[in-house]
């Protein structure tokens, strides 16, 4: 086959909180043996799914998304995430990726919370934050995760002025607008402390920032995006410190029943080309390895207009496959990306083959190149791609 498109990148790991199944530590690749890595325990399906919905927001259409506040969190809804993902390079050229996000899930509805008795210790709503630096140079990808509950300010989110934190980890608005953003991180000997302006303008996915998953109400979420940040910083890796400069993504959705019965997972891309168009598209996948006709995407102009993108606009072909050691899961690993209203025919190819995170959920994600051409032109670019449902 192929035709792939994507969920905003992330959902995977709201899935962990869900089901209460969590490992937390560093994952790194070439330090770590097969029998120290952690193994998934949890579907991503299944917590994502249309279960426990009783009390809960769903998001149900359209309704009008407002700044700073939907920067915010949302607790009336069961999940949601602040997902930033970057490719940074140094004045000589080094190439490092870096992904950190931050998720919330609630443990029970809110009129369910406001009966019980309070406590300082209670917590209703838990956070999750997952952080992984791709070396490229060093062949070298970390990972790592942490999971708190929302109690003693251990960890939270709020909208003015914008902050989302999981201990010393967080995204810091530095503006009334919730611009520039600092994002900071740091496990072991590889760290993350960086400068994100906001570039273009949001783009509000799907339908006026209403993305819908699937046939049954609910079967959606709220969803919004910054396709190019000017980013800036350092990155430790190893010890060795590195100042570097690029463009990062960042990807914000909010849901309560996202996925259908009939979903397993999905493969998001998002892409960043030198002609300064960006490209987001997610290929929802059936249990039976089709694609979901709710597939979708956007292309992103360079003056920031954006168009959406249907199942039928986009054609993806798997070209290689790559066999993960620690998990022993197949994954797709380099695809040709075929969209002809726009006159791209795009190749992407992983920066490191193993860019997979097992982390009490698995998923692959990672920093790519992007070739090809455009009406017929050479054009170069960078991204990052998210496989998650493989294996389950």
């Amino acid at each position: 086959m192929s035709r792939r498109l994507v969920i905003g990148g992330g959902a995977a790991l709201a899935a962990l909180v869900a089901l209460g199944a969590i490992a937390v530590g560093p994952l790194a690749r070439g330090l770590a043996s097969r029998e120290d890595v952690p193994r998934a325990t949890v579907a991503v399906s299944d917590a994502l799914g249309a279960r426990d919905t009783a009390g809960f927001e769903r998001a149900l259409g359209p309704q009008p998304l407002s700044f700073p506040g939907d920067d915010g969190p949302h607790p009336g809804f069961r999940t949601e995430w602040w997902y930033y993902t970057g490719n940074l390079e140094t004045a000589a050229g080094r190439h490092v990726g870096f992904q950190l996000t931050f998720f919330r899930t609630a443990l029970a509805p809110p009129e369910r919370v406001a009966s019980t008795r309070p406590s300082h210790w209670a917590a209703s709503q838990l956070y999750l934050a997952h952080f992984a630096v791709t070396d490229t140079a060093g062949r070298r990808f970390h990972a790592a995760s942490r999971l708190e509950r929302e109690a003693l300010g251990l960890a939270g989110a709020q909208a003015r002025r914008f902050r989302v934190w999981l201990g010393d980890w967080s995204a810091d608005g530095e503006g009334p607008d919730g611009f520039p953003v600092r994002l900071c991180a740091a496990d072991g000997d590889v760290s993350i402390d960086l400068v994100l302006e906001r570039g273009k303008p949001v783009v509000l996915q799907g339908d006026r920032g209403w993305s819908a998953k699937g046939p049954e109400p609910g079967n959606a979420s709220y969803y919004y995006s910054f396709t190019r940040m000017p980013a800036r910083g350092t990155v430790v890796v190893r010890g060795e410190s590195l100042s570097v400069s690029g463009l990062a993504w960042m990807d914000r959705e909010w849901s309560t029943s996202a996925l259908g019965p009939d979903l397993e997972g999905w493969d998001w891309f998002a892409l960043q080309l030198d002609d300064r168009r960006d490209i987001m598209m997610y290929r929802l996948r059936r249990r039976d390895g089709s694609a979901d006709a709710y597939s979708a995407g956007v292309i992103v102009g360079a003056d920031g207009r954006a168009e959406r993108l249907a199942m039928r606009d986009v054609a993806v072909e798997a070209l290689d496959y790559w066999t993960s050691p620690a998990s022993g899961v197949r994954y797709p690993s380099r695809w040709r990306v075929r969209i002809p209203g726009a006159g791209v025919i795009l190749e992407i190819s992983p920066r490191v083959a193993d860019q997979e995170l097992v982390v009490g959920t698995r998923y692959w994600e990672g920093a790519v190149r992007v070739g090809g051409t455009s009406a017929g032109a050479p054009i170069s670019g960078r991204g990052y791609v998210e496989l998650v449902g493989y294996g389950e």
